[in-house]
């Protein structure tokens, strides 16, 4: 098995379901819950919390808001304070906008 694990199990619904990492669009928390948003308008309630998730989630996750994690590489674009995955607009923090930059700078061509 190669080092790069690009699928993980949660448990949701009494199911254990495959996720492909790049089927997932956002992740949003709420509270000792998470919502997973992905492909083909689903989602999942998984019960771990946003900050348990993002220390074993591949690097172009990221955490741009106190309750919501990305995928960088389904992001369309950046408007404003606002990241735009498909129907979804998803607001930047504050505190996450340098961090959100200079991953975006390595990026760029």
């Amino acid at each position: 098995m190669t080092n790069k694990q690009d699928f993980t199990f949660i448990k949701t619904d009494k199911k254990l379901i495959k996720l492909n990492f790049d089927d997932i669009l956002f992740i949003k928390g709420l509270g000792n819950y998470v919502e997973i948003f992905v492909r083909n308008n689903k989602k999942y309630i998984y019960y771990k919390t946003l900050k348990d998730l993002i220390d074993k989630l591949p690097e172009e996750f990221m955490r741009v808001h106190n309750s919501n994690i990305v995928n960088l590489k389904n992001v369309e674009y950046l408007e404003d304070n606002h990241l735009i995955i498909g129907k979804h607009k998803i607001t930047v923090a504050k505190s996450y906008k340098d961090c959100l930059s200079s991953c975006i700078d390595k990026l760029l061509l």
